[in-house]
């Protein structure tokens, strides 16, 4: 019998690989370790692209990074492979129904009790339902929102709409609340975004 913690990691495999451009970088990475430039150019992909389905699927350990000068270079994880191959295994115990898979994508976010009460109101089979109407919760959900963007890097409005578009349909009130409440910056003409930088939080709105 899959334990709980077992049951939410086979859910986040499916998930990751249920995206048909993160499918066909397992696929590629199947051949063996690679760029993300090389990558790009095997997908047809735009790079800011492939880094962040890599990232998604680094996030479930399917795939692993390691630097080489000033390159970065992707593989499979085999390890972590060999563990999803055993626990798929057991899918006959697996209890695949709605309720069963919000609470464990819930416990996988690892919140405190208040916060996971909003996740369990607000959200479905990892999506959005409605936005929150109290600030409380609307901040619960923009801080996890803030999570699925790299800290370490820009992006353009597309990018950001196509993250955030992930979650709920309304993407431009999403993304204007994260800028309205200090979660990203934008450079001014909505060029340019980026997460905020730890020693800027709390400073509200600020255009570049």
């Amino acid at each position: 019998m899959l334990t709980r913690t077992q049951q939410s990691d086979v859910l986040q495999l499916f998930k990751a690989l249920a995206d048909d451009t993160r499918f066909a970088l397992y696929a590629q990475l199947v051949q063996g370790e690679q760029s993300v430039g090389a990558l790009a150019e095997a997908l047809n992909v735009s790079e800011p692209t492939i880094s962040h389905h890599l990232g998604k699927l680094r996030q479930v350990g399917l795939v692993k990074m390691r630097a080489s000068g000033t390159h970065r270079l992707y593989s499979i994880d085999m390890g972590r492979v060999t563990y999803f191959k055993a626990m798929v295994g057991q899918i006959d115990h697996l209890d695949l129904s709605a309720e069963a898979g919000d609470a464990a994508w819930i416990d996988s976010l690892n919140v405190g009790e208040e916060d996971r009460k909003v996740f369990k109101d607000y959200f479905s089979n990892g999506r959005l339902i409605q936005l929150p109407t109290k600030q409380k919760k609307l901040l619960v959900v923009l801080q996890w929102l803030t999570t699925r963007f790299d800290p370490h890097r820009d992006y353009t409005e597309r990018e950001v709409n196509a993250i955030v578009s992930e979650i709920h349909d309304d993407y431009a009130t999403l993304r204007r609340n994260l800028i309205e409440f200090g979660f990203l910056r934008r450079e001014r003409g909505g060029g340019r975004y980026w997460v905020t930088p730890e020693d800027e939080k709390g400073t509200g709105w600020v255009e570049y």
